[in-house]
């Protein structure tokens, strides 16, 4: 990550979204898929917990940012249907890198005016946070049973170790 300025990430993003090349910033996330979301609350203090994220592009855009599975109900889905915003945090060993931006939530009760196919976008984060399933009707069923929601963060910032 050491010497990777903002304008090169981004464009790796977007290379790993269209042609999934591998680059020192996809290992990075590729090994250690665990990141820290950081959303805002109301009252200004921040609200930081662990989920499995990958790097992805929007699927109504193709901007380049990162997504991760979150579940419904919860006060994470809560904050980010509020202020629209979001930070991922990737971390191995010493070197981390942060994403920044706007969110597009895509779930049973989020995006669905966008036409997306629901099941299909939340597998295709699942997967790209590097999980597997032996039975993808089940895996289905589960998530809407759940009213899971696929979160995109639009890579407005990215911040690395310095370098």
């Amino acid at each position: 990550m050491r010497g990777f300025r903002t304008g090169a990430v981004l464009a790796m993003l977007a290379a790993v979204a269209s042609a999934c090349q591998r680059t020192p910033q996809e290992r990075l996330v590729r090994e250690f898929a665990g990141s820290y979301p950081a959303e805002a609350r109301p009252n200004g203090t921040v609200q930081a917990s662990v989920v499995n994220a990958g790097v992805l592009a929007d699927p109504v855009d193709g901007a380049p940012g990162v997504a991760a599975v979150v579940a419904g109900g919860s006060r994470k889905l809560e904050l980010l249907r509020r202020v629209g915003r979001a930070t991922l945090v990737f971390r191995t060993g010493w070197e981390w890198a942060s994403v920044s931006g706007p969110v597009r939530l895509v779930g049973p009760d989020d995006g669905t005016e966008v036409g997306l196919d629901v099941p299909e976008t939340i597998r295709s984060v699942f997967r790209a946070a590097g999980g597997t399933h032996e039975d993808w009707d089940e895996f289905d069923r589960v998530m809407a049973a759940e009213r899971r929601c696929a979160v995109f963060v639009r890579a407005h910032r990215i911040s690395t170790n310095p370098g």
